[in-house]
């Protein structure tokens, strides 16, 4: 016991003599450096004075000034380190000068808007709720024009790198996504879809209810990832076998779905006198359906795998490859290009299309099986490498993708699909599966707020009248296309009600529409309205389904198995719905 006291005795002697020791050294070396820079400033102590044609040269050190501090050493040496001019910055070509020089920009007169949320407040409370005053942070600025477009600082200008920080976008996100969850869990715990709360929620925190989210753009684009990984962890369950047995409904069904669209809505528009170019876009934009919407409901009903679940996946991910063809059709449209400039555009993103599919496949062959090795190898201890490299290859073929011309939405599905063919694609969707819940919740969250409910309430008659139609017509010509190609009616229109609603990529090709004045404001605004209350109808339409598949079995419409294929088993016979249809056609039957 005694050796031990002293071996600490000397051991804590020996720590206390090095930390002196440290100190010391600590000091002389800023003295040293102070010094240093306090003797290159000698030569400045000499004036020379003209008085009366004559010099006189007097010693300024002759008033000996206040001695100077240690901190004032240190200042000067730093000042001599990091002068003001040391933040040499590369000239930027897209500066402001540069930029009107170079005929790039126009001038026009903006405002600059300060914060006013603090105004009313007293001294006291300001000081303490205030997030704009000296020791805060600042509220990023925003521009306004002379059209009310407002633009939010991006890159604001400072001598020295700072971290910024856009204290009103955190702000929107934590709105959203709070309302998000409340409306989720009410919606929950009413029996009903969550997937309504999400859309409602946004509904009443956008533009069109309370108005707190201010910064639209930047939230929708952060949702937008909601979209991305919901079409990755559907590629991630890609079957190649699966879709060989609906393929030949889901390429060429797909196609003619839109092909038909198109026909019936210039025909119907020549016919009312109306514009053929007009009626061709509302056909290609009718025939446009939610992936988002549709890939969260068959989730939640485990009906993916069934028929009409796979030939839904397989139409859905034809029209998000058809967007860009789509896109190059516009301008034909509306007169600003050539027929043959837009076939060219369009044969173009077809071979585009082509080549990016034949790269990715021989990726998926050759190095996605080794990069996946290599990260399941780097991550034994934890998964958290492993999954920021999913998400990194899902985002980095997404963005590929966007770069050549196509949709962000065929890359991350495409990026599933060369995971899903190797042995790990199961471990990858469960690394995946909480951050795709997330954004999928956000992004629903997002498209509610482009959902007016004062625009919906006021034209509730003719926006309501025009989404039944759309119901109607899109699950009856869906229905007749998949049963042309040898299915049942049961498949038939499951998948046409699953189909049945405008998608939310509809609002970019309208916003693109209108920009091309191929439609009228009176148009746009119809078909903006509609858009956005066939997907706040869309989850009450899939409550239907169970109702329907069970009417069409009592009417021998549909095959009595029709309940073992759709994914309802759970559901069919329990709801409300369907019991009462079910007793309203007994008693119908039995009296006849």
């Amino acid at each position: 016991m005694r050796r031990c006291k002293n071996n600490t005795d000397k051991f804590s002697v020996i720590t206390m003599r090095l930390l002196t020791l440290l100190l010391i050294c600590t000091f002389f070396f800023f003295f040293s450096f102070a010094y240093s820079a306090e003797s290159d400033n000698e030569t400045d102590s000499v004036v020379t004075r003209e008085i009366n044609g004559t010099v006189v040269e007097s010693n300024a050190t002759s008033a000996k000034p206040k001695e100077d501090s240690f901190a004032d050493m240190i200042d000067r040496a730093l000042e001599k380190e990091f002068p003001d001019n040391d933040q040499n910055e590369v000239p930027d070509p897209g500066s402001f000068n540069n930029s009107v020089a170079d005929q790039q920009a126009v001038l026009e007169t903006v405002a600059r808007v300060k914060p006013k949320k603090n105004e009313t407040k007293t001294k006291e409370e300001k000081s303490f709720f205030n997030l704009d005053n000296e020791n805060g942070v600042e509220d990023t600025p925003r521009l306004i024009d002379r059209k009310d477009n407002v633009f939010i600082m991006s890159n604001p200008k400072s001598k020295y790198p700072v971290l910024q920080l856009d204290l009103r976008l955190i702000s929107d996100l934590v709105v959203v996504i709070v309302s998000a969850t409340c409306g989720g869990i009410a919606f929950a715990c009413a029996g009903q879809p969550v997937i309504t709360g999400y859309l409602l929620a946004g509904s009443i925190i956008g533009p069109g209810g309370l108005s707190f989210v201010s910064e639209m753009v930047q939230v929708e684009t952060v949702a937008q990832f909601g979209v991305i990984f919901l079409l990755f962890a559907l590629g991630l369950e890609f079957s190649a076998a699966k879709l060989r047995v609906v393929r030949a409904v889901a390429i060429p069904g797909g196609l003619l779905q839109i092909f038909l669209f198109m026909c019936l809505s210039g025909i119907t528009a020549s016919l009312c006198g109306g514009k053929l170019t007009e009626g061709i876009f509302v056909g290609a934009f009718l025939s446009m359906s939610s992936t988002a919407v549709v890939l969260k409901f068959l989730m939640e009903r485990n009906s993916i795998s069934a028929l009409h679940g796979q030939i839904t996946v397989g139409t859905l991910i034809l029209q998000d490859c058809a967007v860009g063809l789509l896109f190059a059709l516009l301008p034909v449209l509306g007169g600003t290009s050539g027929v043959l400039q837009g076939v060219l555009s369009m044969a173009k993103s077809l071979a585009i299309l082509i080549a990016f599919l034949g790269a990715l496949f021989v990726l998926s062959r050759t190095w996605v099986p080794w990069f996946l090795k290599l990260m399941t190898s780097l991550s034994s201890q934890t998964n958290e490498l492993y999954q920021l490299a999913a998400v990194a290859f899902c985002l980095l073929v997404a963005w590929c993708s966007d770069k050549l011309g196509l949709s962000l939405e065929l890359g991350s599905f495409a990026a599933g699909v060369m995971i899903s063919t190797t042995d790990l694609a199961q471990h990858t969707l469960e690394q995946v599966e909480p951050i795709r819940n997330f954004f999928a919740a956000l992004f629903l969250a997002s498209i509610g707020m482009l959902i007016h409910m004062h625009f919906l309430w006021n034209h509730v008659d003719i926006l309501l009248a025009a989404v039944l139609l759309v119901i109607v017509i899109k699950t009856v010509v869906v229905a007749i296309v998949v049963k042309v190609f040898g299915y049942n009616n049961k498949t038939a229109v499951l998948v046409g009600m699953s189909l049945a609603q405008i998608g939310e990529f509809a609002f970019v090709l309208l916003s693109r529409a209108s920009n091309l004045h191929l439609i009228e404001s009176k148009l746009y605004l119809l078909l903006l309205g509609t858009t956005a209350l066939s997907l706040v109808t869309t989850p009450l339409l899939f409550k239907l389904i169970p109702a329907v598949v069970h009417l069409g079995v009592l009417l021998r419409w549909f095959s009595p198995d029709s309940s073992t294929e759709i994914g309802f088993k759970g559901e069919l016979y329990h709801s409300e719905s369907a019991k009462r249809i079910s007793l309203m056609i007994q008693g119908s039957l039995h009296d006849s």
